[in-house]
């Protein structure tokens, strides 16, 4: 079986996050992905750690572990593109690649000869994906762009973290990127739109992505929420605005999530824990009643769960199709037999550290499975294969460019 983009060549620019973790999709479909990176320092991440891979004796190896979440299936080429050399280098490259992604500031490829319009020329049928904080128009273009700051920009941390009036209550960010994540995700989905209207056209294009763009795109039903009413909407925390009880239990020895989402989950939750009184209680019998009574209610089921364990509650309730579920940390997901079953553990070989262990794409395919083929690559492992195989470079040439693997 073939992958599903066998034969595309991905010439990535990106660094960090956001733009990587788009080429770590295609290169999962079977893209190949050559990954330009600065001669000596590389992406961003290889430095943000602890923790760092370890090697085969058990030292650090000059890789985070947050560089590996975003780079397995690529190799790893140095080229200094400030350089007349490294520009020549990197133009060669896009000449015979199918898309380009970067996300260097607003204008700065520009004056090396490696924007759209400068690449375009060379290759036509090219794609070529830019991914910025604010995009290439409007008065914040040139601004550049953090995940943090999106987050709060884009109305993400309006609605995150505990009510105003409680305990802990204000704005909090989630506690992984999501704005880089899902810029990634929408421009993998742009790309390879663009990559069809190519198969079809023979045309090229360009794509520009925003992380705020993307922020403000994910708010879903909040924003319609917003639109239709007019209101913002506010911070819940783990509780719900239009069902009660949908949120976060103590039971006697750690936190569940209980979410009832009709009548007669309410009932079948409440029989279960032994306080069919509170099904009848004219303050509680329907979402309408008890979402104008969760203060008087949420007390009494609060005291009704901590009476049990977590595994009682979950036992009972899934034998009484009440939706509910433990609050895991990252120990207990990858002990999970669902998360077993479906392979989302996996361990890719590399030469100096043995067996790397990554999480794998959550991409099923009946006929082009995803492959891993690459780990997350060394700092310029791959720079004189690509260079000499794709370009013909000569040892002169390499010399030129000074592209020595520091890392290979």
């Amino acid at each position: 079986m073939t992958s599903a983009l066998e034969g595309i060549r991905i010439l990535d620019l990106t660094r960090v996050l956001a733009g990587p973790w788009c080429a770590q999709n295609l290169a999962d479909l079977g893209a190949e992905v050559i990954k330009v990176e600065r001669p000596g320092a590389g992406d961003d991440t290889r430095g943000w750690g602890p923790p760092f891979l370890k090697d085969r004796e058990g030292h650090d190896t000059n890789d985070a572990a947050y560089y590996l979440a975003a780079n397995r299936g690529k190799k790893s080429v140095t080229i200094d593109i400030s350089t007349e050399a490294g520009q020549r280098a990197v133009r060669g490259l896009a000449a015979i690649s199918d898309v380009v992604l970067e996300n260097y500031k607003v204008g700065q490829l520009r004056r090396y000869g490696l924007d759209y319009d400068s690449l375009r020329a060379i290759n036509p049928g090219l794609v070529y994906c830019s991914v910025t904080g604010f995009g290439q128009t409007g008065p914040w273009a040139h601004r550049p762009g953090y995940d943090f700051i999106i987050q709060a920009l884009g109305g993400l941390m309006s609605v995150t973290g505990e009510a105003d009036d409680r305990p802990g209550g204000g704005p909090q960010k989630v506690g992984v990127a999501v704005a880089d994540l899902m810029t990634g995700m929408y421009a993998t989905q742009a790309v390879l739109a663009a990559l069809f209207h190519k198969h079809r056209t023979g045309e090229g294009q360009y794509i520009d992505m925003a992380l705020l763009d993307v922020q403000v795109a994910m708010m879903a039903n909040m924003n319609t929420n917003y639109l239709t009413s007019g209101q913002p909407p506010r911070r819940w925390g783990n509780a719900h605005p239009n069902l009660v009880p949908y949120q976060t239990f103590k039971a006697s020895d750690g936190w569940i999530i209980i979410a009832v989402g009709n009548d007669e989950q309410y009932r079948r939750f409440c029989e279960t824990g032994g306080c069919p009184e509170l099904v009848t209680d004219p303050r509680f019998l329907r979402v309408r009643d008890r979402i104008r009574n969760r203060d008087e209610l949420i007390p009494l089921l609060s005291r009704m769960v901590e009476k049990r364990t977590s595994q009682q509650w979950i036992d009972a309730l899934e034998a009484a199709s009440v939706p509910c579920g433990p609050i895991n940390n990252l120990a207990q997901v990858f002990e999970n037999p669902q998360v077993k079953a479906r392979g989302l553990r996996v361990d890719i070989e590399r030469e100096d550290a043995g067996p790397v262990k990554l999480v794998g794409s959550p991409m099923r395919f009946s006929a082009t499975p995803v492959r891993y083929t690459l780990p997350p690559p060394r700092l310029g492992e791959h720079t004189r294969e690509v260079l000499t195989q794709l370009l013909g470079y000569d040892e002169a040439a390499l010399a030129e460019l000074g592209a020595v693997p520091t890392q290979a």
